[in-house]
Parts: structure tokens; C-alpha cells; sequence
């Protein structure tokens, strides 16, 4: 039933795909070589995968949360989530030959933020040039049938135990068919800000190849769960600015990590404080959003105010004369998570932009979110 242009045949049993021969791996710093070449053969794994899924089975499959996301997880932890249509799954890759054995990190199964519905065990073959999909299974079948390994913190199911023909996949996309997919999920422990700072700085140190087995997995998935730790851990190992500062970015210009997340720096018109007319123009920020299905604009610029800053976020529709529809909204958090007074912005009729205006002392961080949520959104803390 597939496209034999993408696909070949070695047995009868699993599909096979070539890994293009252009595929260009993208270089990212890992901080050891373990985590090095475990990026590379995720990378390659989704070279071969992520177009055939999309051609046969999933036109709208996309990586999630987004492709800026990867090194932050695959610093630690093998796999690639992919979402398609309201289902999730997670790539499993493996360089073993004829290992057959499925063998997933505990993260992305106990956690319910990472948790995924489908499991998808993938041999790569770098030399030859080829994945095969050596078999899949349910969150539901990983929890009640897999081993779990506390040594390593994976669960695990043998060949026997995989539906090994990714076409019953298909089948029951297609024709809609129920069954469970998903075990229940503890919810995680909370952490301090304090707490989490501390084990940021301990497992930050690169000299600790595994951090995730250098702490109670209850306090680890907590940490790791959250995007903005996640990421702060990710960039202390490498050496990298672990802050996203807005001011800086301003004086500098957006550093490389910033790039990959969307931000670049760009003129605006300012505007008086409740007022929609056009001022002289300012520098800012500016960050391209989907939201369901339109594109929008996330525009972050100060406004001087005497002794103080006022830093004024917007959200514009990025069509030109485009307005933002009833019911969305802009909203910012401390990066505690906490709510403030006049933290959100309503549209109660359309209105051709949402808008805030706070004013920060130097150093202080902010988590902005919309509503409807946009697309691979993870939230991030900007600092001024």
C-alpha cells in the first residue's frame, strides 16, 4: 500500500526506507560524545521517516514541540516526538543490527507532558543508507507488558511483543478503530524555583555524562518536564548563555539560540501607552506564531517612561489589514508561573492587535502564552 518509490524491500516483515542521500545533519553541540552521536542518528531517522509518514499515512505530521527543541532533549534522552492529526508518537532509533528489542527512556512514558500514544522502534543503518521499522507498540502495551529497567530507566518489549507490520498502523488511522492507547500516568511532583535552580547548577556540570540517573527519577522528570529548565540545562552544558535576554539581544542582536526559536530583531512604530496611533519607529523583537491554522505576530519593544522602561508586547495577524479573531488572548506570567495585575489582553471583538504594557526592573523575566495555544508552543522566560 506505499509509495515504492520511498520504500524497499530486504525481508518481508518490515518496511525499509532510504535515508536521502542529501540529508544535511544539522551540527549542534552536545557535551559528550555519547549525546553527539545520539543526535545524529535521531537526525537521520527523521531524514527517512518524517516524508514517507507524511506522503502515506499523516500529510499533517509534524516534530513537536518543534525542531528548535531536539538538542534540548536529545542531550539526555534518545527519541523524536511527532504529532499527527490528534495523536502522538515517539521514534525509538537504533544502531543495534537485528536487536529487535524496543527499548524507551522512562521519560517518555511517565511523564505526562512527554508521553506519546505510539512507540516506533527504528534500526539505522548509516553505511547501507536505510531505516527499518523493526516494529511499534501502544503507551498502554509499554506500561503493562514492557520490562522496566531500573538500572537504566527504560522499559522495554521484545520483537515477539511489537506489531511488527506498521501497515496495522495505517489500518487503524484509517478506519478509525478503538483501542487503548494510553495508560494512566502518575501526575509529577512539584519543585521549588530554588530547588531547581540547585540541581541546574549540580547537574549542569558536563563532567556528569548521565544526569538524568544522577537524581531521583520523581525530582528528574519534574525538571526535565519543564521547558524552561529543560533548556536552561541543556545550554549550562554546553558552555551557553542559559538567559534569553531581551535587552541584550537588543544591543547585540539575537544570539544563535534565539534565532533557532524564532526571534529576530526588527523597527517598529511605537505607540502611546492605550493609544493605537503611529509614533517614531523603535527596535524590537519580533517572533512569526501559528495559531489555529493563521499566522500571527509576537512584537516585544520598550518605550521610554522617564526613569522607568516600558517593555510592550503585541500580537498582530501577519496579514497585512488581518485582525485578531474573538476569544484570543495574550497573557504573561513571572517566571514563577504566577499571574499579575493587567497580565492579559481579551479580544471581545475582533481588534487589529492585543497588546500589554509592564514595567520591569533590570533583571526581571517574564513567560508570555496565548490563547488559543500556537503551535509547538513551550513556554520560555525572557529576560530584561
Amino acid at each position: 500500500m506505499f509509495n515504492t518509490d520511498t520504500t524497499f524491500t530486504i525481508d518481508s516483515n518490515h518496511l525499509y526506507l532510504e535515508i536521502p542521500p542529501s540529508s544535511q545533519v544539522e551540527e549542534q553541540i552536545y557535551s559528550t560524545p555519547g549525546a553527539s552521536r545520539r543526535a545524529w542518528i535521531n537526525q537521520l531517522c527523521l531524514e527517512a521517516f518524517v516524508p514517507w509518514f507524511r506522503e502515506e499515512m499523516a500529510p499533517n505530521a509534524k516534530i513537536s514541540p518543534n525542531t528548535a527543541a531536539l538538542p534540548s532533549f536529545w542531550e539526555f534522552i534518545n527519541g523524536t516526538p511527532v504529532t499527527f492529526d490528534n495523536h502522538r508518537l515517539i521514534l525509538i532509533p537504533t544502531l543495534a543490527i537485528d536487536g529487535d528489542e524496543l527499548r524507551v527512556p522512562q521519560e517518555w512514558v511517565d511523564i505526562p507532558e512527554l508521553a506519546a500514544d505510539y512507540y516506533i522502534g527504528v534500526e539505522v543503518n548509516p553505511d547501507e543508507g536505510w531505516i527499518k521499522i523493526f516494529g511499534y507498540t501502544t503507551h498502554e502495551n509499554l506500561k503493562n507488558k514492557g520490562f522496566y529497567d531500573i538500572n537504566d530507566r527504560t522499559y522495554s518489549l521484545e520483537s515477539e511483543d511489537l506489531i511488527q507490520d506498521i501497515n496495522v498502523l495505517a489500518v487503524a488511522q484509517e478506519f478509525n478503530i478503538s483501542e487503548t492507547l494510553r495508560s494512566q500516568i502518575a501526575p509529577l511532583e512539584s519543585i521549588t524555583t530554588t530547588q531547581a535552580t540547585n540541581l541546574l547548577e549540580r547537574l549542569g556540570n558536563p563532567e556528569i555524562i548521565f544526569p538524568r540517573l544522577e537524581i531521583p527519577f520523581p525530582v528528574w522528570s519534574t525538571l526535565i518536564a519543564q521547558p524552561n529548565w529543560r533548556k536552561k540545562l541543556y545550554a549550562k552544558r554546553q558552555g551557553l548563555p542559559t538567559e534569553r535576554s531581551v535587552s541584550q539581544w537588543l544591543k547585540t542582536g539575537v544570539a544563535n539560540l534565539g534565532q533557532q526559536w524564532g526571534w529576530e530583531k526588527k523597527e517598529f512604530a511605537t505607540v502611546a501607552s492605550g493609544m493605537r496611533s503611529a509614533a517614531p519607529e523603535t527596535q524590537g523583537l519580533s517572533r512569526q506564531l501559528t495559531i489555529a491554522d493563521n499566522t500571527y505576530e509576537l512584537r516585544i519593544f520598550p518605550k521610554d517612561a522617564g526613569e522607568d522602561i516600558i517593555w510592550r508586547f503585541e500580537l498582530r495577524n501577519a496579514t497585512p489589514g488581518g485582525e485578531i479573531p474573538i476569544g484570543f488572548k495574550l497573557r504573561l506570567l513571572t517566571e514563577d508561573l504566577e499571574e499579575f495585575e493587567n497580565n492579559e489582553d481579551i479580544a471581545t471583538v475582533s481588534v487589529d492587535m492585543l497588546y500589554l504594557e509592564v514595567i520591569l526592573e533590570s533583571g526581571e523575566g517574564l513567560i508570555w502564552e496565548t490563547e488559543p495555544v500556537a503551535d509547538d508552543y513551550e513556554q520560555e522566560i525572557l529576560r530584561f
